[in-house]
């Protein structure tokens, strides 16, 4: 099976984003105690349209 490599490059940077929304988790729930808002369902809600 072959992949094409727009689609194969879309998949890496998904999971990329996926691996970096979950080391930064802790980050995350700390600036949302001071206050601050983390925007990372919005990056992968675009990526997972754009995955399907």
């Amino acid at each position: 099976m072959t992949i094409r490599p727009a689609r194969f490059a879309l998949f890496v940077s998904y999971q990329l984003t996926v691996l970096l929304g979950v080391l930064l988790m802790p980050v995350a729930l700390l600036a949302r105690q001071f206050g601050v808002p983390v925007p990372f369902d919005r990056v992968l809600s675009t990526l997972d349209k754009r995955v399907e």
